[in-house]
């Protein structure tokens, strides 16, 4: 993900005929992620969508690396704010969710809102049965209903809902709801630096290498 990111800073840059560190800006504007959310889920501002968060963040992080953001044409902008809905997917992703669809429901529990989940998707061949973004909720992350809304709207108990989630706290706020859960590790998400999230830190309910993986674990015994 920062790796893309950080290529899609880098031909902003060049586009505007700014000098940025790719890799730095992309960490600095995904540092803004948890703090922006929080004034929604904390009540301070009204739910907004992730894209318009995403597209508000930017300006500040420019700012701090000395760039006005009005010395551009505001569709660069716009455009680099998006960039967020073509990141390609993991490797195992395509096929394992195929494979897992055969025998259950499955879609994103996200902070991204419905657009930016179904151009994602679109772009990196997702076949999700069904897409629930957050503005579905109006609820991000580990807010309570931002896991049971989904469930909601399909008709399904808490408990018949799994979560396949590569981060710890994102488990845990969702087995308090009443969700199952089920732990893939991504140790190469934040890039080389990474030091969270490299191991499980509760006894989820399943652990697996790979979305692959877990559709190994997932299939029905043979009759």
């Amino acid at each position: 993900m920062a790796r893309y990111i950080a290529s899609a800073v880098a031909a902003f840059a060049k586009r505007m005929g700014f000098t940025l560190g790719p890799e730095a800006f992309a960490d600095a504007w995904r540092a803004q992620y948890q703090p922006s959310m929080e004034r929604v889920r904390s009540g301070v501002r009204p739910f907004v969508s992730l894209d318009a968060l995403h597209r508000e963040n930017l300006e500040p992080v420019l700012r701090e690396q000395g760039v006005d953001p009005a010395d551009g044409p505001h569709r660069y902008l716009d455009e680099l704010g998006n960039a967020w809905h073509s990141l390609p997917p993991w490797p195992d992703s395509v096929e394992g969710i195929l494979r897992i669809k055969r025998d259950f429901i499955v879609g994103p529990l996200s902070n991204g809102n419905t657009g930016l989940l179904v151009d994602m998707a679109k772009g990196a061949g997702l076949a999700w049965d069904v897409v629930l973004g957050s503005d579905i909720s109006r609820a991000y992350k580990p807010s309570p209903m931002a896991y049971l809304t989904p469930a909601h709207f399909l008709g399904l108990e808490p408990g018949e809902v799994m979560l396949v989630a590569a981060h710890n706290a994102d488990l845990a706020a969702a087995r308090q709801t009443g969700l199952a859960t089920a732990y893939i590790p991504r140790p190469a998400e934040l890039g080389p630096n990474q030091h969270r999230n490299l191991a499980p830190t509760a006894d989820w309910d399943l652990l697996a290498e790979s979305i692959t993986d877990l559709a190994d674990r997932l299939a029905p015994a043979p009759s």
